[in-house]
């Protein structure tokens, strides 16, 4: 990471390892208080990251001039050699720490955690406290966001309210010539062109001082600025800058990988969401409602509600194996498809189900999915259901709470011939039908029996008070599904929950 001569050779044995402590977490755990922009350039700055500062800068190669005066032959500490020691040491130690703060980099699985962690980092290496970033790719194709270090929501809206030019991240952001290298602001208050704003807005959040470096990527080009705020007058030390820099650069690769699997992410979650239905139609007799969850790799699983003859309702979820924009399509294809099976032979689910199995065996025999389809005749509080490889339905009511026994089949696309006996559901007033995917079970991460049980206690224990709403009922069950947020965690798996409410 430092450009260090190779004709330089370190046998890192031979350091006195109780000398030159290389550790990390201290600098992270504890901050020295930052003085006066003439106490940070004195020959003894206080220790950061873990690295003695007593060393000169790794970015000299050279020794300083000796003065004429020859140094006693009796003390050992001003012989060459140990100049020499002190300074590889210097070297190891700066080299041991970017190793270990870019590790903690490397280890933030989203870019908001990685983020953080290079606010975080940085602060230790530049001595300041606090800081922010402001990701604002120079493509303009996003995502546009700011994060704090140390600062509230509400300390970032304050900042936002100064113009954006007579900030160094905002001249950063704009692209303004002299900025490649940083922007240092040693003294705020001092300076005689502050822009008003920006003074009330500094003496409000508390900071005089500030050092501003752009995020920059080889191939993506800038990515944002990072900005660390002082509490008193202040500026980094030629050192810190250099370890600061060299940090930064190779942090900046990393985010934009990490920029490029998050705009992934968003474009399979915006095309699965425009593969399903936009709205739910308005049918009387029954109230629907329906949740979906996309993983990040974008999953296969829809669900759907059209309107049928005689004032029949069709209603539908299923899975597509598999992940990704493969899977995506597929599920929209098999979902046109089932659409038009539904408005010719909808009062048969037996029959839409093996159309689609045909359909599925004929254009995709690699592929298989699995599906349930429901012919509801509201008026009548009935729902004649088939099922191919899914999960049962669950039926649930003031007096009753059961899943629906369909017939165990195989999924669509893995027999030569589909078939299977459909079942009648008949449902009293106020009583609510859910139809669900796999992933619901699948991200509770329990074995099958035991996600059952949980789906079955969640819905049993829907309060009486939001049963009128199957929107609220859908809710409930996932919250008590899913407790620690596993409906938003890292997936595999997507999570469709459909839920129809008789009147």
């Amino acid at each position: 990471m430092l450009d260090i001569s190779s004709r330089v050779r370190v046998h890192v044995e031979t350091l006195p390892a109780t000398q030159y402590d290389m550790g990390v977490c201290d600098a992270f755990e504890q901050y020295v208080p930052v003085g006066k922009p003439d106490a940070m350039n004195a020959p003894h700055p206080p220790k950061v990251a873990g690295i003695d500062s007593t060393v000169p800068s790794p970015a000299h190669t050279v020794a300083p001039v000796a003065s004429t005066s020859p140094a006693p032959a009796a003390n050992p500490q001003h012989a060459p050699g140990a100049l020499l020691q002190d300074r590889l040491a210097g070297w190891v130690s700066d080299l041991t720490t970017l190793h270990e703060l870019t590790e903690r980099l490397a280890r933030a699985d989203t870019l908001d955690e990685a983020l953080r962690e290079l606010l975080r980092a940085g602060a230790a290496l530049v001595g300041a406290r606090r800081g922010l970033v402001a990701l604002e790719p120079a493509d303009g194709l996003g995502p546009a966001t700011s994060v704090g270090l140390g600062l509230t929501r509400a300390d970032l809206g304050h900042l936002e309210t100064v113009p954006r030019g007579s900030l160094p991240y905002g001249r950063i952001l704009d692209g303004l010539p002299g900025t490649d290298d940083g922007v240092a602001e040693p003294d705020l208050f001092a300076e005689k062109g502050l822009d008003p704003r920006h003074r009330e807005v500094a003496a409000r959040l508390g900071y005089a001082a500030s050092f501003t470096l752009p995020l920059t990527a080889e191939a993506s080009g800038r990515l944002g600025a990072a900005v660390w705020l002082y509490d008193e007058p202040a500026e980094p030390s030629e050192r810190q800058r250099h370890l600061v820099g060299l940090y930064v650069r190779h942090g900046a690769e990393y985010l934009a990988r990490l920029l490029e699997l998050e705009r992934t992410r968003v474009r399979m979650a915006t095309m699965a969401e425009e593969l399903l239905p936009s709205r739910l139609p308005r049918v009387p007799g029954v109230q629907l409602a329906a949740r979906h969850s996309t993983s990040p790799r974008g999953g296969g699983d829809w669900y759907d509600a059209l309107p049928l003859p005689d004032a029949a309702l069709g209603l539908t979820v299923g899975s597509v194996t598999g992940s990704g924009p493969s899977a995506v399509a597929a599920m929209g294809r098999l979902r046109a498809s089932l659409r038009a099976y539904a408005v010719m032979e909808g009062e048969d689910p037996v029959a839409v189900l093996s159309d689609l199995e045909l359909l599925l065996r004929l254009t995709e025999p690699a592929r298989s999915a699995t599906a349930l389809f429901g012919y509801c005749e509201p008026a009548l509080r009935r729902i004649t259901l088939a099922g191919a490889g899914h999960s049962p339905p669950l039926l649930l009511g003031e007096h009753r709470t059961e899943f629906v026994e369909t017939t165990v089949s195989a999924p669509l696309g893995m027999l030569a011939c589909w078939e299977a006996p459909s079942v009648e559901v008949q449902a009293e007033p106020g009583e609510t039908v859910l139809m669900y995917t796999d992933g619901l079970l699948h991200r509770t991460g329990d074995p099958t029996d035991r996600a059952f049980a949980r789906l079955h206690a969640a819905a049993a224990g829907v309060p009486k008070a939001l049963r009128h709403d199957p929107g609220a009922v859908a809710d409930h069950v996932l919250r008590a599904v899913l407790p620690d947020g596993a409906d938003t965690a890292e997936s595999r798996e997507d999570v469709v929950l459909l839920a129809a409410r008789f009147e």
